[in-house]
């Protein structure tokens, strides 16, 4: 993954981990509420939702949140630094459909 906060896009799986980390959640839960954010049409694996929860770690984007010690089920919240990215992010979109609308007459279909 190359985002940064400073420049470039979101992946749309970044994107929506972010959005599901709002609320403290496991990693089944993230696979579940990716698919129900887009309604079905994007389904996160395993091996690549790890990874990037992997690299969202790395980059501060995202926490562990403490648990119970016999837990097996890790939880996730999304941190400063990463709503800061997710915000970003909606302005770039913001932009990138005013500009599209702009030059398509407000179309969209």
């Amino acid at each position: 993954m190359s985002e940064n906060i400073g420049r470039g896009a979101l992946t749309e799986a970044v994107f929506y981990i972010l959005l599901s980390l709002m609320t403290p959640m496991h990693g089944y839960g993230i696979m579940q509420n990716v698919s129900q954010l887009s309604k079905g049409r994007l389904a996160l694996g395993a091996g690549t939702l790890y990874g990037a929860i992997n690299t969202l770690l790395e980059k501060g984007w995202i926490r562990s949140v403490p648990g119970e010690a016999d837990s097996r089920k890790k939880e996730y919240i999304i941190s400063d630094l990463g709503k800061n990215a997710l915000e970003n992010e909606l302005v770039r979109l913001q932009e990138l459909l005013q500009n599209g609308a702009a030059i398509m007459g407000g179309r969209i279909s």
